[in-house]
């Protein structure tokens, strides 16, 4: 008698009449193109995608079997970044936006992995940081639609066809 073969999901879908599981991920761990997990239902399943491909909160994927699995943020550790001061939170982000750091725009702040040295920087800057574990879903980096790069990677922006 042969193992029952894992549920694969391949497929992106944009809806789905019914879902048939949720499977919840970290930030990290929703990067990559190919793992294996537990749905909250404990059944295990393999995450086949395209090279590159990044899951978001919300996402359906559909299974090799048909059944479609909804992706949720697993909560992690996280400091969110509070400030009164607007402008503080802006430097905040900026200083983030500079290094490259992901980070979630909300209501009342910022929020980020949680990492020490970040911690301080941001602390710096006059943000109050507060660890938390939540889930974590930053903003989404801005597509490239076949705009010109500069010598250094970076886009240029077309401003009103100018």
């Amino acid at each position: 008698m042969s193992a029952p073969s894992l549920l694969t999901l391949t497929d992106r879908i944009g809806h789905a009449a019914r879902v048939h599981g949720v499977l919840a991920l970290p930030w990290e761990r929703r990067g990559r193109a190919r793992l294996r997990a537990l749905l909250a239902s404990g059944e295990a399943v393999t995450l086949a995608m395209p090279q590159g491909s990044r899951l978001r909160h919300g996402d359906l994927l559909r299974g090799d079997d048909g059944r479609v699995v909804r992706i949720v943020a697993a909560p992690e550790p996280t400091y969110a970044l509070r400030s009164s001061d607007p402008a503080v939170l802006a430097r905040c982000a900026l200083l983030l936006g500079r290094r490259r750091i992901a980070a979630e725009v909300c209501p009342w702040g910022l929020r980020i992995r949680a990492a020490p040295a970040l911690r301080s920087l941001v602390a710096a800057l006059g943000a109050s940081v507060h660890e938390e574990l939540a889930p974590f879903e930053p903003e989404a980096e801005p597509a490239h639609h076949g705009g010109a790069l500069r010598r250094n990677g970076a886009a240029e922006l077309d401003i009103d066809g100018a």
